[in-house]
Formats: C-alpha cells, structure tokens, sequence
C-alpha cells in the first residue's frame, strides 16, 4: 500500500514539474521555433532560386514532392504566425497548452528542414539521358525500399563512411547496391564519381587494383594515365592510384561479394579520405567481413515476405497480369517453396514465363516439393529451385551451353562473341551452313539463357553468371569436369585429381608457370583443356600422351616458347587456341591434325604459316592476325575453305588463292591496291556474304588500324592509305565496296579536294556510318553546295544524293592543311539551302590539326544536329568561330543541341566566338577548354551536373609552366556564362 501510494505522489510530483516547465518555458521555446523556422525559410529560399533557375530549360520540370514540400512551408509559416499571435494575446492561463503547441510544431519544422534537402534533386528530366550500367537492378518489396533509404541516408549524412550490407546468397544485396549505383549515378551525386569493383571469393588484389585503375580511367579523366599492368609491385601500383584520386576525394566505392576481408590501402585507398567524402559500402555473406572491414554501420537484408515475393514473382513472370483462380492457388504454393530467396523467385518466374496449362502448373509444384523435400538449411533450399530451373530447359543444347558458362571464374563477364566463338569450336550447338548463322544461333541461345534467368545479361555485350547459380552448374558437372578458374594456381592439380571420366577441364586465369617433367595425366575422354591466361612457359612432350580425345586446346595468353612432340598426336583435335602467346616462334608441321578447324596463331612472334596447313581441309578459321608474318606463301590456301582468314595488313598474299576462297565471311587484312581489292571484290559469289571485315588498301600497314578482332560481328571496315586513291591508281571501274560497309577511313590515300565528289566518283553505292580522314593534303571540303554547278538541285534530289553522308554517326577529321571547312557553298547559302536531314545523325565530330579552317558549323546546319553527342576540336590555329552566321550577326538568336554531352576544346590560339547567341543544351556533361584565352564567353546555360574540366599537370616545375597555368586559371575565372551562378555550379 505504501509503495503504490509513493508511486501515486511520484506520478503527480512529474505532472507538476512538466505543467511548471510548460507554463515558464513558453517565451524560449518560441524563441528557438522561430530561431528553427528562419532556418527552414533560408532552405526555402534556397530551393525556389534553384527551380527558378533550372525550370527555365524546357526539358526540366518541378518535381511533385518539392512542390508538395513547399505548400508544406507556406503552411507552416502561417501556423506560426497564428500561434505567435495567441502567445501575445491569451492570458497565462493557456500558457501550458500553448508550450505543448510550440513543441510539437517544433518538431514538425525539424522534419521538414530535414525533408527539404532533396538528394534526388528538385527538378525532372523529361527526357533521361544518363543509361543505367546495371539494367537488371529492380527495386521492390517494403523491406528493400526501407534498407535502400537507409544506406542513402548514411551516404548524404556525414557522420557514416563506411557501410556493410551483409545476408545470404540469393537475397538481394547485389541488387540493392545495382539500384544505388544507378540512383547515384543518375542523380550526379559525389561529382559521378561512383565505382564498382567486384571482389569474388578468390581475393585478388592485382586484378582488384587493375579494375579500379580502369573505372577510374572511364570515369574521372578520359586521359589519365593509369597503365597498371607493366608495374609488378603492389604497393607502386597502390600508390598511383591514390594519385589519381588527389584532388578527387568525394566519391563513392562499392565492393560487391566480400567473402575475405583486406586492407582498402591496397587499392590505393587511404581511411583520412573518409573525412572529405569518401564513402564505401561493402557487399558480403557474412557479418563478421563487414566488421573487419572497419564498417560503421551494418544493415541486412532479409528473405521476402510472402506478399513481396507474390508481388515479384507476378512481375517477372507475367508483368503483374492476372493468372487464372486455380493457376494462382497453384502459382502461390510455388513461391512459398522459394522461401523469400529474390534469386529463386525470378528465376522460377523465368523458367514458368507463358505457362498457362494448369497441369504443367501442378506438374512443377510436384517436381518441386520432392526436390525441396530433403532441405532444411534456408540457404540451401535454392539449390533445388535453380536445379528445377535447369532441368527445365529440356534442350540439349540450351544446356550444354548454360553448363560451358561455368567453365570461367566466378563474377566472370564473360564477352558474348567469344562466348559463341567457343560454342561454335566445342560444337555444342546445331551445325549450321555459315559462320553468321551459326552467330545468330548463338545469340539467340544467350537471350533464351538471361530470359529464363539462368544468365545476367551485364554492360556491354557480355553475360555473368550469379555465384549461386554457377555453384549449382558446378555440382551438375561435378563427376565429369574439373574447374578450377580464376583461383591464383601456381600448380597444376595433382594426378590422382585428373579422373579418366574427365570430359572438361578449366584451369584458366591461374599462375602456373610449370607443369612438372613426366606429369601425365590419364584422362582418355577429355575433350576440353583450357589452361589460357597463364605465365606458362613450357609443357613437357609426357602431358598430352593420355588425351588422345582431345578436341579443343586453348592455351591463349600463356608464354609458352614451343609446343610438344606429343601435341601432334592429337589427331582429334578440332581447335588449336595460340593467340597472344607472345614467346612462341615456332610450331612443328600440323600434317597430321586432319580434324583441325581452328587455328589461332594471332600475336605470336611465327614469321611462317606452319609446315601441314594445306592439308587441313576441314579448317574454317585461320587466325594469323599481329605483326610477324612476313608472307603467306602459294599453295597455302588453294586447297581450304575457310569461314574467316585474319593476316597482318602488310603481309604479302597470293591474291589469286585469297579470291579463291569462297566460303569466306569474315576477313581481316590487306591488299596492295585497289586492282586487288576489286579482284577480290569481284570474285565474291552472290549467295555468300562478307559480314564482317576489317580491310586495308594501300600495301603498308598504320598505326591507327584497329585490331582485328577473332570473331567480333561488328567491324566492317575499309580503310584506303598511302596514295592508294590518288590519280596514278583511279581506274576506269569504280571501287566495289562490300554492300554493307559502314566506316570507311582515308589515310593520306590522295582524295581529291571534296569528300562527297570522291565517294560518287570511285565508289559504288553505300551508307556510311563512321568516316575518318587523316594527312589528306587537298581536301578542302566534306560536300560542296550546290552539287551541280549549272543549276541548283531540289531539295528531294539533293537529300537523295546526299544519301551515302546521310546516315553518318561519326566524323574524324585530323592533319588536313587545306581543310577550310565542312561545307562549301559556290553560292550563296540562300540560294542552295541545306537539304532537310544533312547530317541529321552525326553523334561525334572531331577535328584535329586542321590548319585553315576559321568557322567550323554555319548556323544553317545546327538546326539538323539534334542528334550531336560528342563536339571535339584541337589545335585548328585559325578557328575563329565554332558556330558561325552566314548571314548578319545575330547576337540575340538562340540554338538548341539538345543532345550535345561533350565539348573538348583546346589548342585553339585565335578562337574568340564559340557563338553569339545563345545555346540551349541540358544535356551538357562536360566542358574542356584549354589555351583558348581569347574567348571571352561560354554561351550556355548549365544544368546542375555539368563539370568544366581544368587541364592541370601537377608536375610543372619551371617558371613557364607555373606561369602558364596561372594565365590559364585567371582567363577561366574571366570567363562570362548565360547564368549568373555558372561557378557555383561548376
């Protein structure tokens, strides 16, 4: 009794003390709401100066939630107005109810200053121009939303910089990080300095620095020198790369699968970056790597619940369309056996995309209760679910090629068209009667692989393997196949390791530099043996004695010198893979491999085409590409009916053998002259198409000649060089260009003075796409208008003539010392107008060293270059003007470049008028001017993430440098832009 009487008096003493506190404390608690509220109108301020000044570009528009948050201002205002004035006005007996008023009003201003900082942005682009790197990443389910806004708050905030994201494979945390990086990345936060490094479970820092130097690379300066691979010592190569990050300390770093911890002073990455910036947010199974890896704050994500799987399963595998009532009873079982696992619902989802029939349904949900039956580990109950997803695929080759996959490292991009190389030399998929077809059938394997969601499709034209998913491949292929990629072997396997019933073995991406004297292992089935991408130099004549089956050899990027005895044994060999084996110098006579339908001998130091090569008959690719051959002798090629030839461009080749080769497709090399080049053009039959081709005219190779790349489907190139055009070599047929050429280069080939009248007068009809023009000493001019000197064409009859420029993407220019000038009008612009569309797809146009020319776009052609991304002009030492008026000036005109992302100005001593008016572009990026000091002006109005990019060598030390750079820094400070805030916002 006593006690509940003391708790009685404690609990009305309290009341008491808060009733003295709110009657007293009335007047400072209004003084700090109105200290609070000043603030928040300062935010405001600040916001509507920002809306005024980016809704002023027609692309832009106010975002809903700051228009929202700003009524809420408004509102708030008045309410305290109101209050204030009751506080003045009402007696001391509503003093108490007053205070409680101001708190919770208090409160309310506090969470809308917080609210008011808008990482998003306040404005929205109608039209995104920033493409997602990680396009598979989906954001759904309440849990995930809950964990996305956390980790951005700990971004924005300042007291986090380090942030681990741990939980089960298969639960979303990759998926999580994929939807940050592409908000980041989008909204330009930390200066776009985003980066993703994928760590793997085999910890390896080299490759880890080697990444990171070439996201830095792509991301931060497209010049910058961070050549990597030639330094041996780990701490130098760290050390440059914490030199590219000087001067660049707010970025952000994510680690994806973190399975050991490390020391992010390995990658160049030192903890006091933390305090201006530096943010780094680590993906891991497990809790304890994130606290190792000195982690602030750790966040996990969880399994689904049993709605947000519905909900994700309903979107992968129909859109969200309705199933039928007893399909969807059946449908909801089915997700339930996926446990809340992401992974295993979308790939479920795939495997039943477009099943309607109810007994297929009740089908799999028995199929998957007996294979989920025997697990009671959550994370292993995925396994099953994948395994379903496999067997599900019934076709053979579907899954043979979904199994090959695996054969590389984990979290290996793998490259589609090496990819399908490789399927095509394992014959794995249905023979078919060209090389593009069986390209074609190829790529549509890989999109039936990522549409089932067995295969990722990544960045570019690759495909990853999920880590769970290739475990489970890597079970299924357990007894036969041997894999042990990517895991920084110095050894070959022991013997006892190398079962008889092996059929695949991959030991790619290791360091073994030895395989021991009498190692021979006794795998008589073994079909496949890859061991590219090793130091190995030799491999002695005992290795191959017990792989007489052998049908695919891939020793690629090794060191090997020469190849074994033994080698010629293997009599079944279907593909001999040398390429980049940079030491080797000789192979022994292929006589008798008759099997032999691949020989990759590219970039190795062989000065001859092996003893036996013509007696392949069954060969369909022969890869000579790199810079040592010196000539393919007669005879070689007369007997063979390959697919694809590549040969240095300046080897001396039988052209009568080469045109003899009618089942050819794809060829990468060159001939002496344009007669040989129609030669071989001629000889060509009609129903076998060059697909795809890399050619150089002109007898020498340059060194600006791409590549050529062993089974890439995307060049189709020809390139014209030293005189090969000129008048001595101009015969009475016109050059006959593959049908389907896109790029045409000229490099001091002897064009006549206007592109276009060469392209009509020697070449037969084409499309061009990409056109580059280097050390031609008389072009003046791209096209001349009119095109017909004696009377002035139609616009219909111009536009039609023009069509082989019409499509073009890419523009090169470079070294031409009589170039004045894209168009040259022989009448005044007013009488030849520009055909309607010229130009019209021009992506990127780049001059270089182009002596004469003073104004490089007449105004009457901007209007057709809605399309321009990239605009680059160095060293022109007369330009005056980029943008010129044909017609008077015009100061007050604006233009719009409404896709214009890039502009790369320099070297450009007498420029002074980038434009007299004004140019609207909201899809600037970047801005690089560089010794241009006589202009005065920059004539556009700047999005928020626009960056102009200073050229600053911190290693100058002389006098002349140091000066130089501050005549530079004064003349940018100088500079006059569209909007009053364009240093901010720089």
């Amino acid at each position: 009794m006593g006690d509940c009487i003391a708790n009685i008096l404690m609990y009305l003493a309290n009341i008491g003390k808060t009733f003295a506190s709110d009657f007293y404390n009335l007047n400072p608690k209004m003084q700090n709401l109105r200290r609070k509220l000043q603030e928040l109108n300062a935010q405001e301020a600040d916001v509507v100066a920002t809306l005024i000044e980016q809704e002023r570009h027609p692309a832009k528009r106010r975002r809903a939630v700051v228009q929202h948050w700003l009524s809420q201002v408004v509102s708030k205002r008045q309410e305290f107005e109101s209050l204030e004035a009751e506080v003045n006005q009402n007696s001391w007996i509503w003093r108490v109810k007053l205070a409680k008023r101001a708190d919770k009003m208090f409160e309310e201003v506090t969470k809308l200053t917080d609210q008011g900082v808008f990482p998003e942005g306040v404005v929205l682009a109608i039209r995104k121009t920033i493409k997602e790197k990680f396009v598979t990443a989906e954001c759904k389910g309440q849990g995930f939303k809950e964990n996305f806004e956390r980790v951005w708050t700990y971004l924005l905030g300042n007291e986090v910089s380090s942030i681990g994201v741990y939980g089960m494979g298969g639960v979303g945390k990759t998926t999580l990080a994929q939807c940050i990086y592409n908000d980041l990345k989008n909204k330009n936060l930390f200066c776009g300095n985003i980066f993703w490094l994928t760590v793997s479970q085999d910890l390896n820092i080299h490759n880890l620095q080697k990444d990171f130097g070439k996201e830095l690379q792509k991301d931060i300066i497209e010049d910058l020198n961070l050549e990597l691979s030639k330094e041996d010592d780990e701490d130098k190569r760290a050390a440059k790369l914490r030199s590219a990050l000087e001067g660049r300390k707010k970025f952000v770093l994510i680690l994806d699968d973190v399975w050991n911890s490390f020391l992010l002073q390995k990658i160049g990455i030192s903890p006091s970056l933390a305090k201006y910036g530096f943010k780094t947010i680590v993906i891991s199974r497990n809790l304890q790597v994130c606290r190792t890896m000195e982690c602030q704050k750790f966040l996990k994500v969880d399994v689904l619940s049993d709605e947000e799987a519905w909900e994700l399963f309903m979107n992968k595998h129909s859109n969200g369309k309705e199933l039928l009532p007893k399909v969807k009873e059946i449908a909801r079982e089915v997700v339930k056996k996926c446990a809340g696992l992401p992974l295993a619902i979308v790939t479920m989802a795939g495997s039943l995309r477009g099943v309607d029939d109810i007994h297929e349904w009740r089908d799999a949900l028995k199929e998957l209760k007996e294979s989920c039956a025997v697990q009671d580990d959550m994370e292993n109950k995925v396994f099953p679910i994948l395994l379903w997803s496999y067997n599900r695929l019934r076709d053979p080759i579907l899954m043979r090629c979904f199994l090959y996959c695996s054969l590389y490292p984990e979290d290996f991009r793998i490259n589609r068209d090496k990819l399908i190389t490789n399927f095509i030399s394992e014959e794995m998929m249905e023979r078919r009667t060209s090389r593009q077809a069986d390209f074609d059938q190829g790529h549509k394997i890989l999109n039936k692989l990522v549409n089932v969601c067995l295969l990722e499709a990544w960045e570019g034209p690759g495909v990853k393997m999920h880590d769970l998913i290739r475990d489970m491949a890597l079970k299924i292929t357990k007894d036969n196949w041997m894999v042990k990629a990517g895991l920084q072997l110095k050894e070959i396997p022991e013997e006892q390791e190398w079962k008889e019933d092996l059929d695949k073995v991959s030991l790619m991406l290791n360091k073994i530099e030895e395989i021991s004297s009498f190692t021979s292992p006794k795998c008589p089935k073994l079909s496949t043996l890859l061991l590219n991408s090793n130091p190995l130099k030799s491999i002695p004549d005992s290795f191959f004695l017990h792989m007489r089956g052998l049908h695919v050899l891939n020793l690629r990027n090794t060191c090997i010198e020469y190849l074994p005895n033994s080698i010629l044994d293997l009599e079944e060999l279907e593909a001999l893979l040398l390429g980049r084996c940079l030491r080797l110098k000789s192979v022994p006579s292929l006589e008798k491999l008759k099997a032999l339908k691949e020989l990759d001998l590219s970039y190795t130091c062989i000065e001859e085409i092996p003893r036996g090569v013509e007696s392949l008959t069954n060969l369909k690719c022969l890869d000579t590409s790199g810079f040592n051959l010196k000539r393919i002798p007669r005879g070689i090629l007369q007997g063979l009916s390959l697919q694809h030839l590549s040969f240095p461009s300046d080897t001396i080749i039988p052209i009568e053998e080469v045109a003899g080769l009618k089942q050819l497709e794809e060829f990468y090399g060159g001939f002496c002259s344009t007669y040989d080049f129609n030669l071989f053009m001629k000889s060509r039959p009609s129903d076998v198409k060059l697909n795809f081709f890399e050619i150089l005219i002109g007898g020498e190779k340059i060194v600006y000649m791409r590549n050529p790349r062993r089974g890439y489907f995307r060049v189709k190139s020809v390139i014209f060089s030293n005189g090969s055009l000129g008048e001595g070599n101009r015969g009475k047929d016109k050059i006959m260009l593959p049908q389907n050429v896109d790029s045409l280069d000229f490099y001091a080939s002897g064009l006549c003075s206007c592109l276009f009248d060469d392209i009509q007068q020697l070449f037969s009809g084409t499309e061009l796409k990409t056109c580059s023009l280097s050390n031609e000493k008389r072009i003046e001019c791209i096209v001349r208008m009119p095109l017909e000197e004696e009377q002035p064409m139609a616009e219909e009859e111009q536009q039609s003539s023009l069509m082989p420029l019409h499509y073009l993407e890419d523009l090169n220019l470079s070294e031409l010392p009589n170039f004045i000038g894209l168009i040259r009008w022989e009448v005044a612009p007013e009488v030849a107008p520009l055909p309607r569309g010229f130009f019209s797809h021009l992506r990127r146009l780049t001059l270089y060293r182009c002596w004469e020319i003073k104004k490089l776009l007449p105004r009457s052609l901007v209007q057709n270059l809605h399309n321009l991304n990239e605009l680059e002009v160095i060293a022109c030492v007369k330009l005056e003007e980029i943008i010129g008026d044909e017609e008077s000036d015009e100061s007050n005109t604006v233009i719009t470049l409404p896709r214009l992302e890039i502009l790369h100005l320099a070297e450009l001593p007498e420029l002074e008028i980038i434009y007299k008016g004004k140019i609207i572009c909201d899809s600037i990026k970047k801005i690089h001017m560089r010794r241009i000091k006589k202009v005065s002006k920059v004539p556009f109005s700047l999005p928020p993430h626009a960056v102009i990019e200073p050229d600053v060598d911190k290693s100058v030390t002389s006098e002349g440098e140091r000066e130089f750079l501050k005549e530079e820094r004064e003349w940018r400070e100088s500079l006059k832009w569209e909007q009053p805030n364009a240093n901010r916002v720089l």
